[in-house]
């Protein structure tokens, strides 16, 4: 379907990288664009500098419910909830809805891969971004684009795509509650508790996520989680082919990936292939093992071949933030992983460490449960350091530690900068520090790589002999 945008008026909610990327596409259409954004116009002068030249009318420090009067269309950018009451409103006067993902999804002439799920979705869709490429230097058979929720709106490429190119996708549930279209290849890696601030219930969490699948064909693929009950289910759900990954041998009929015998397998057609060896995957963490298997199954169902898996997988060092190696300072070896934004990846990355752990924790709450992350830092972490609003919050999760038990010291401050000072007091030769906060970054920080840089950069500045 493809949208007449000439000459309409369109309201833009929210002013961020997505806000941007659609306030610049829509105008280059030629609509009549209107942006708000609760943020005061100070606040807003890069994104504003970004959009100089271009006949824009800013109502900004709220959404002003005049923005509707005559409007066409209403975009969501992806960090504005869908519940607020301008958006009601504009429901209640059939405004249609939409988003940058929306429309990218309507007018793109590429293939589209889209990879959604509670974790792992950047680092699954970084490693499939980087088979894409290969596997079109390979065949010639076209570009590959990688973006969305990775931190690329790709509206703006859109106009350089051709049919033939294959775009890769990270969707997050904020982008996808309000498509009406499906990528040609779905995939689902797992769903559990997150963002349960935004969408209050882990049903309406689960239908978001489910929408990815919603409007597929009987030609297009969906890829699920074989060892998780909440994926597996999902197989009623898809139109069209299912591919399973699973970090087990293959126990299920058709097409996928999984581990065999200390090998990724890729199978295709009823013809299973060797990948590489698990062990030549270069990220730490049993998660990051089966992120790169879910990445075979996501190029089995899109056609890559083999090679080009191996040698993304044999190559691939990662992205940023993601229990990504800062510095060894003081004698302890320094990971940022600002990423972690919910206890359940907090929980992956202290797994991926059998070295002592100081481990930094805290950020804003997503309203999510705290109880198997205390179990597991009982187990695993010999030193805590809490920030940011949650820090309270998480300490009750915790409760009382009995002298001689993990933790051995609790420390309680405000900023990340002094998390890092009480870090570099705590460590040893051989630690692990570890910034893996489980909440967001938005009570101090724009985003999580914000947080991450800051934490680098302070990590940098320390001195070996510094305490």
């Amino acid at each position: 379907m493809m949208r007449e945008l000439a000459g309409k008026k369109v309201a833009v909610l929210g002013l961020a990288r997505q806000g941007v990327a659609l306030v610049r596409y829509l105008a280059g259409k030629g609509a009549r664009v209107t942006v708000s954004d609760i943020k005061p116009a100070e606040a807003l002068q890069v994104e504003i500098r970004e959009l100089g030249g271009m006949q824009i009318d800013y109502r900004l420090g709220g959404h002003p419910l005049e923005i509707l009067e005559g409007a066409d269309l209403l975009c969501l950018s992806g960090g504005v909830p869908s519940d607020l009451p301008i958006v009601d409103e504009a429901r209640r006067r059939n405004i249609p809805l939409t988003n940058d993902t929306q429309l990218f999804l309507e007018e793109t002439p590429a293939k589209v891969i889209g990879i959604t799920g509670s974790s792992g979705k950047t680092t699954t869709t970084s490693l499939v971004g980087m088979m894409a490429k290969a596997a079109a230097e390979q065949t010639q058979g076209g570009r590959a684009w990688i973006g969305g929720n990775i931190g690329n709106p790709l509206l703006g490429d859109m106009e350089k795509m051709r049919k033939g190119d294959l775009a890769v996708l990270e969707l997050s549930s904020f982008q996808l509650e309000l498509v009406e279209c499906s990528p040609q290849v779905a995939v689902i890696l797992n769903i559990t508790p997150n963002h349960l601030d935004r969408h209050h219930t882990m049903e309406a969490y689960r239908q978001a996520k489910l929408r990815i699948l919603e409007f597929q064909t009987a030609q297009d693929a969906a890829v699920l989680g074989w060892d998780s009950p909440e994926t597996r289910m999902l197989q009623s759900k898809v139109r069209g082919r299912c591919v399973f990954f699973s970090m087990s041998p293959k126990a299920w009929p058709g097409d996928g990936a999984y581990l065999q015998s200390g090998w990724i397998m890729a199978e295709r057609d009823r013809k299973a292939e060797p990948v590489i060896m698990a062990n030549a995957v270069l990220l730490r963490g049993s998660h990051n093992l089966l992120n790169a298997i879910a990445a075979c199954a996501i190029g089995t169902a899109a056609g890559f071949p083999v090679e080009t898996m191996a040698g993304a997988i044999a190559s691939f060092r990662g992205v940023a933030h993601r229990l990504e190696f800062v510095a060894r300072r003081r004698g302890a070896d320094w990971y940022d992983d600002s990423i972690a934004t919910t206890p359940e990846r907090a929980i992956a990355a202290i797994r991926s460490f059998r070295e002592p752990i100081v481990l930094l924790g805290g950020g804003r709450d997503k309203k999510l449960p705290w109880e198997d992350w205390a179990a597991l830092v009982r187990q695993h972490v010999d030193h805590l350091v809490l920030f940011g609003e949650a820090a309270d919050l998480i300490r009750r999760a915790l409760g009382e530690v009995a002298p001689g038990e993990r933790p051995y010291t609790v420390a309680m401050v405000r900023t990340l900068e002094e998390a890092v000072r009480e870090a570099s007091a705590a460590v040893e030769d051989g630690d692990v520090v570890l910034l893996s906060p489980g909440g967001t970054s938005f009570d101090a920080f724009r985003d999580f790589e914000e947080r991450g840089g800051r934490f680098r950069r302070l990590v940098e500045e320390l001195e070996d002999g510094e305490s």
